[in-house]
């Protein structure tokens, strides 16, 4: 009986570690929070397992997000999806993904192209 009950408790101990392993993002280019000089050509997520994107948008400042794509059809750890032109500003690419766990995960990072705000002077202005 004793045994029983170790056994039970290990079964639940490793389904439940199971259960908590979702396609978390573990890297991204561009780096969330990051300001690049030139604007990126692709989006690179990775991921802890092999995810499949279900959609992908940007927003830029203030306007509307808008969608990205095509988006590769087949699951991957590393998903690489060509960027549209950017223009210099403050954006947000966004995801759902599906793990292998079938779970859907949503996620979001911010990055900025061009000069950050404190470094940019109005014309005609002079430098510090």
């Amino acid at each position: 009986m004793k045994i029983a009950r170790i056994m039970c408790a290990l079964l639940l101990v490793g389904a439940s570690a199971f259960a908590f392993a979702h396609a978390k993002l573990l890297k991204s280019d561009p780096v969330e929070g990051s300001t690049v000089k030139a604007a990126p050509t692709r989006f690179v997520l990775t991921f802890g397992e092999p995810a499949k994107l279900t959609t992908l948008t940007l927003q830029k400042d203030a306007e509307p997000a808008k969608k990205i794509g095509p988006l590769p059809t087949d699951a991957s750890a590393e998903i690489s999806v060509p960027a549209p032109k950017l223009e210099p500003g403050k954006y947000v690419l966004a995801w759902r993904a599906v793990g292998d766990d079938s779970h859907v995960v949503p996620g979001k990072l911010t990055f900025t192209v061009g000069a950050t705000p404190a470094t940019t002077h109005a014309p005609g202005s002079t430098s510090p």
